[in-house]
């Protein structure tokens, strides 16, 4: 039985997140509801909560969404492959599907992109992001089906998974023999030591802050060669060491906030190398930054932007394996009216507690 309305939390200005209940609307032959069992919080979630990607308020947050199909149209469930009861993850972007971006490939890229958790509530039917029990999806939404015995905090994995699958290893096409430096041992970063350890990479460094060293330990034990604490130790002497003076094929930045690793990952990385940043800096300026660099070194400097299929289904296709300790990544569930104090924790804003994988888990 499907309720009339559906608790969401709602951000209606910077910092303030409000419980409210919403009217869940009808659905139509091409659009669907979701019935969230959990939804994943990560570093832009902060951003947005902050106030820094200006993302329109009031608005439901939320783009990691996992739930059960609780309504679903003809057309839609025919398009998707799914019906009623089925588990799915839901992928972060919607696009057109007609512009040139799209038509090219490159639907992620769309010119008329629209993102759940960025849609104002105030854009018909509201339900457009996962801090809430129930959620709608469009007709352009892309959804992929999940083995419904998983744990939802272990399902949920999915996005930053998908995140390591994609900026790690398909933007770089990191194969065997490559030595990767990932910038942030946060849940991408990992994600991006599972990625590009599946993918074959000979050498893993992760690099992080004094405070990072449990993340930096779980970067060990799930295949990273060596990890290295910058506050503590000089990280362009010992990734000249540990790569024999050559540098790394590819260097990943996904911390978030700091400039300096942006600068830095060009010291890192060797002639013809890649740097992929995936890490938002809040729109800042990057001091010290020397474009000679590049040149000298002919080096080639990617953006990456959310998830694309492939990285997700890789992403899935890991997680159904059972094969690797993810669980050792995921430190908290929390209610979905906690949703702040959930964000306020992956930010370390509450003293004496760490976060890395968080989700919120719905009531029912």
């Amino acid at each position: 039985m499907i309720p009339s309305k559906s608790l969401a939390m709602v951000q209606t200005g910077p910092r303030q997140l409000e419980p409210q209940d919403l009217p869940i609307p009808e659905i139509d032959d091409d659009t669907a509801l979701l019935r969230i069992e959990a939804c994943g919080i990560c570093g832009s979630d902060y951003e947005q909560y902050e106030g820094v990607l200006r993302t329109p308020t009031p608005a439901i947050p939320g783009h990691e969404p996992l739930g059960v199909i609780a309504k679903i149209g003809e057309r839609a469930a025919r398009r998707w492959g799914v019906e009623e009861g089925d588990r799915v993850a839901v992928e972060t972007m919607l696009s057109c599907r007609f512009c040139p971006p799209c038509l090219a490939g490159k639907y992620h890229l769309c010119l008329h992109r629209r993102i759940y958790s960025y849609i104002p509530t105030t854009e018909a039917p509201g339900l457009w992001g996962a801090y809430a029990q129930y959620m709608f999806l469009d007709a352009n939404t892309i959804v992929h089906k999940m083995d419904p015995d998983l744990a939802p905090e272990m399902a949920v994995l999915f996005n930053p998974l998908g995140a390591g699958f994609r900026w790690a290893v398909e933007i770089p096409q990191t194969g065997p023999g490559d030595t990767v430096v990932i910038l942030g041992p946060g849940q991408r970063g990992l994600a991006s030591v599972l990625a590009t350890r599946h993918a074959g990479a000979d050498k893993i460094i992760v690099t992080g802050l004094e405070a990072d060293h449990a993340k930096l330990d779980i970067a060990r034990q799930f295949g990273a060669d060596a990890t290295i604490d910058v506050q503590n130790e000089d990280a362009k002497r010992r990734i000249r060491e540990l790569t024999d003076g050559r540098g790394a094929d590819v260097v990943v930045d996904v911390s978030s906030y700091a400039t300096a690793p942006v600068a830095d990952a060009l010291d890192y990385v060797a002639p013809g190398g890649t740097v992929v940043l995936a890490g938002v800096k809040g729109f800042k300026p990057v001091p010290d930054f020397v474009s000679d660099k590049i040149v000298m070194k002919e080096i080639s400097i990617r953006g990456a932007i959310g998830v694309t299929s492939s990285g997700y289904e890789s992403a899935i296709r890991m997680i159904e394996s059972r094969k690797v300790p993810l669980e050792i990544m995921h430190t908290h569930n929390f209610d979905l009216r906690d949703a702040e104090l959930a964000i306020r924790t992956l930010a370390r804003e509450i003293e004496g507690v760490e976060s890395i994988h968080s989700c919120l888990i719905p009531a029912s």
